[in-house]
């Protein structure tokens, strides 16, 4: 019996992922284990999707926002956009939340490490519309939501909430005052 099987399984069609890259006009990052994806999804509540506890509106912006895949139903994780810093994507996807859309990016996969599913959202559009929308809106909300963080360098040194993390936690985490003699050895 035990042979039998082996050579029932060894004449199965053998099982292929699938892939997303036909269609994709994604630009590389030249990321370790990137391929080009393009695939239709649900933009959904990740928490809500895999907990029960769901927010309305996919949480407002509050909450991490995931692409259910249409294909084979996988919760794909968007984590960045098509800007230069890892800001995450969802500036990017909250407005078509809940909606059934078609996205453009690049799929991260590192078996080795265990990464599959991270994506990196390029552009998106409700499904079946003609006009691609760029996922680069992040800085441009953030600049209009922290009006008083000007001055020069990229927004994270600028934005509230991390200023305020690192004048509670410094920059490492174990406190402003343990940081001193680090911070003036290396960079004073």
């Amino acid at each position: 019996m035990k042979q039998l099987m082996i050579i029932l399984a060894l004449m199965a069609p053998p099982v292929m992922a699938q892939d997303f890259a036909e269609g994709s006009e994604a630009k590389s990052w030249n990321l370790y284990g990137e391929s080009p994806a393009r695939f239709e999804a649900k933009v959904v509540d990740i928490l809500c999707e895999i907990t029960g506890d769901c927010a309305s509106d996919c949480g407002g912006g509050t909450r991490q926002l995931g692409l259910l895949r249409k294909a084979d139903d996988v919760l794909v994780f968007p984590n960045k956009n098509a800007q230069p810093a890892f800001s995450g994507a969802v500036v990017e996807l909250a407005p078509f939340c809940g909606k059934e859309v078609e996205v453009d990016g690049l799929l991260i996969t590192d078996p080795d490490l265990g990464a599959k599913h991270i994506y990196l959202v390029q552009k998106i559009r409700n499904l079946g519309d003609p006009e691609w929308t760029a996922a680069n809106r992040f800085t441009g909300e953030w600049a209009k939501a922290n009006p008083e963080a000007k001055g020069k360098g990229p927004w994270f040194r600028r934005d509230p909430r991390i200023r305020a993390e690192i004048a509670a936690h410094g920059y490492t985490g174990i406190g402003p005052e343990a940081e001193k003699p680090f911070i003036k050895e290396w960079f004073e």
